[in-house]
């Protein structure tokens, strides 16, 4: 007999639906201000970042692109004067993307708005100490099937579950 019915499958099947769901409510106020999801994600992620940088590779682990995709997404960002890149003083082969200041502050314009949709369409939807411990699970499984998702950041995974209060990329 088939397993159709197993509940592995359900889990992947519910992941599934509600990220295509969350991104379907949120991309767009995002399109709206003219930003798109890849360009958001990596402003925020630039943003929350210590000093605001990342090294290039630890930009494309983040995001799961590759080098030349980070790069593309860079350069696009840079042309908008939206990033800046930095050159790595201790080592010539690398370099930085970082927030500029008009990077913030289309932050700024875009974050109230997709704060208020992930309020109305994810986090809103969950008492706080469901939420607490769906974050705590979704650490554990970003950790274990991305596991440099938080390249560079100052937070190690095991750091991040003990800080699931805090928004964390």
């Amino acid at each position: 007999m088939i397993p159709f019915d197993d509940p592995r499958l359900t889990a992947m099947g519910l992941l599934a639906e509600v990220s295509t769901g969350l991104s379907a409510k949120t991309t767009p106020s995002l399109a709206a201000a003219g930003v798109s999801e890849i360009d958001f994600e990596t402003l925020i992620r630039l943003a929350r970042s210590p000093g605001q940088r990342l090294r290039m590779s630890d930009l494309a682990a983040q995001t799961n692109l590759s080098t030349s995709g980070v790069t593309r997404v860079v350069d696009r960002l840079e042309r908008e004067g939206l990033v800046v890149r930095q050159a790595c003083a201790t080592d010539r082969r690398a370099s930085y993307a970082a927030i500029t200041a008009a990077g913030t502050a289309r932050l700024a314009d875009v974050l109230p708005q997709h704060l208020v949709d992930i309020e109305t369409w994810f986090t809103g939807l969950l008492a706080p100490d469901r939420l607490a411990a769906f974050l705590d699970t979704l650490r554990i499984i970003r950790d274990a099937v991305r596991p440099c998702a938080t390249a560079g950041s100052e937070h190690a995974p095991a750091q991040e579950t003990a800080s699931a209060g805090q928004a964390q990329p």
